[in-house]
């Protein structure tokens, strides 16, 4: 097969390392790719939201899979673009994909079907909206209702700060098109968990579950980022947690999608907020994770390709996927000032790693003559498997061969507190 990854950073990277084992794979494209998938694939000069050019690229090269790592051409409508020349395309046609790309459309349709959530109500007038405050109680959460690149959702500690974001969103347009819409929150207080879903014609296939951080500095503080580290299994999900995911989460998804009429396939990553012991949905994304990725698809056994061929045809069971019993850890090295202003382009050493028993999947590199150079905020994903513990020293000894000018990363990744 020829197969085509669409994507720049540590999820595609991941993605293409695993791709790169199947037997089934003859050619290996990602774009545009970065440093480290210029490693396993053939990168190709394309940007993610240029269909038009992609599908040029595909039809070409005769390209018989496209998996799809980022939300944006998800949300335009790549998959329907591209099957209707016969291409098959592993993720959600436009219509599911609203589960992302519209906040208040996902929450309608948690509500709609009894999934466990927050409350919320949707404004489009900012007179209406700052009128609507009065319904919360502080703190409460302000989303623009499109895509806004992670930045589009504000935690809002009294009245001023929710008026002066409403202004913001809502008149100033600083999200522009994305910002036309806002969704008002109920503030959810408990612990943040993920779990990403293989789909297959709008059945859900959980896969192992991970743990991330959000948070630059140690000990949670600081702004929060795309994600700085990252492990698998997370401890949260206990046989009991994971029934009552099944049972008041998973099942309900299922029902909605079929009674909404999405034909999804692709992959479905829930977030949730565990409240004194329950499961509710922050949000949906209908793509790989990052930096779950990195965690999830190393503890993989199974040839990806083969999953991914299952969901587009219907027939994808459990029994298709086996996972290690090993852990697996990421630590993401990042740029100094990020997730704020930061300098690309420093030389970055100790690359390729050579070590059996460390993977680093680069997250914003580029080739430079003979090395590697930063290319942006999240840097590089060092991951190592084994018992949790083993894992942690082999990625931290890891870190210590590797640098590049004011790198930083946590320290307190893996540690369980």
């Amino acid at each position: 097969m020829r197969v085509l990854v669409i994507g720049s950073g540590g999820r595609e990277h991941a993605l293409c390392w695993k791709l790169e084992q199947s037997e089934k794979v003859k050619e290996l494209y990602c774009a545009p790719g970065n440093g480290g998938t210029s490693l396993v694939a053939t990168n190709v000069s394309i940007q993610s939201n240029d269909l038009e050019r992609l599908l040029e690229f595909s039809k070409a090269n005769e390209i018989d899979l496209v998996i799809v790592g980022p939300e944006e051409p998800l949300v335009l409508g790549i998959k329907d673009m591209f099957e209707e020349e016969g291409i098959n395309v592993f993720g959600p046609d436009a219509f599911s994909a609203k589960l992302e790309g519209s906040k208040d459309f996902a929450k309608e349709f948690m509500i709609r079907h009894g999934i466990p959530t927050a409350k919320y109500k949707s404004y489009t007038n900012y007179n209406a909206a700052v009128e609507g405050l009065k319904d919360f109680s502080y703190p409460l959460v302000i989303k623009a209702d499109g895509l806004c690149l992670g930045k589009g959702v504000v935690i809002c500690e009294d009245r001023e700060i929710a008026i002066q974001t409403l202004k913001e969103v809502l008149l100033d347009r600083i999200f522009g098109d994305e910002g036309q819409k806002v969704v008002i929150e109920e503030f959810l207080y408990g612990t943040e968990a993920s779990l990403l879903c293989f789909v297959s014609h709008n059945r859900l296939f959980p896969m192992e579950s991970a743990k991330d951080y959000k948070q630059i500095f140690e000990d949670d503080q600081g702004p929060n980022t795309g994600g700085v580290g990252c492990y698998s299994p997370s401890p949260l999900f206990t046989e009991d947690f994971n029934e009552k995911v099944r049972k008041d989460v998973l099942g309900k998804i299922q029902t909605g999608l079929d009674k909404d009429g999405h034909d999804f396939t692709g992959i479905l990553f829930i977030g949730f907020m565990i409240t004194d012991g329950q499961p509710k949905v922050l949000e949906f994304n209908v793509r790989f994770g990052d930096p779950e990725t990195e965690v999830v698809i190393p503890r993989l056994e199974t040839d990806l390709v083969d999953i991914f061929i299952h969901s587009i045809v219907g027939d994808l069971a459990s029994e298709h996927m086996k996972w290690s019993e090993e852990a697996c850890m990421t630590v993401v090295l990042t740029s100094g000032g990020y997730p704020g202003y930061y300098k690309k382009g420093h030389r970055i050493y100790g690359l390729p790693y050579e070590n059996d028993e460390i993977m680093v999947f680069h997250n914003g590199t580029k080739k430079d003559g003979d090395h590697f150079a930063t290319n942006g905020g999240r840097v590089l994903s060092v991951t190592a498997l084994g018992k949790m513990e083993d894992a942690r020293r082999k990625v931290y000894d890891a870190i210590e061969e590797i640098s590049f000018k004011d790198m930083g990363y946590r320290r307190d990744i893996g540690l369980f507190r």
